[in-house]
């Protein structure tokens, strides 16, 4: 990401008209912790391009997919964790074993369990 990119730079009503939404559904998204706009010395909340395109997401997920705030965190966890796996996957400073780890962490926050596992838990219930 480019220091441009993240350089703070609407205000929050320009923001609002840029991703189209009503000045206080962003001021919630930011008390829900899902954007974090910069603050001026007189407290003014100031948006990155950066910023913008986090609430872009936010508003795909919430009005096309149907996710609930909830849902959304998880899913911007989630985003930024693949982010950092493709920008070292891209550097090369990532071996086959890492990106695995990485993503057996992704599938256990999403709550997937693998088969045997299931077979495990099942087999040991049965036991007791």
């Amino acid at each position: 990401m480019t220091a441009r990119f993240s350089e703070p730079l609407f205000v929050i009503s320009v923001a609002a008209r840029l991703v189209e939404m009503h000045p206080q559904t962003l001021r919630k998204y930011e008390r829900e912790g899902l954007v974090a706009p910069s603050r001026t010395s007189g407290n003014l909340r100031l948006y990155s391009d950066s910023d913008i395109e986090q609430l872009r997401q936010v508003k795909y997920l919430v009005e096309q997919r149907g996710l609930n705030l909830a849902g959304v965190q998880l899913a911007l966890e989630l985003t930024r964790q693949l982010q950092r796996i493709r920008a070292r996957q891209a550097k090369g400073d990532v071996s086959r074993s890492e990106r695995l780890v990485d993503l057996d962490d992704i599938l256990r926050r999403l709550g997937f369990v693998e088969e045997s596992e299931v077979r495990s838990r099942r087999q040991h219930v049965q036991n007791d």
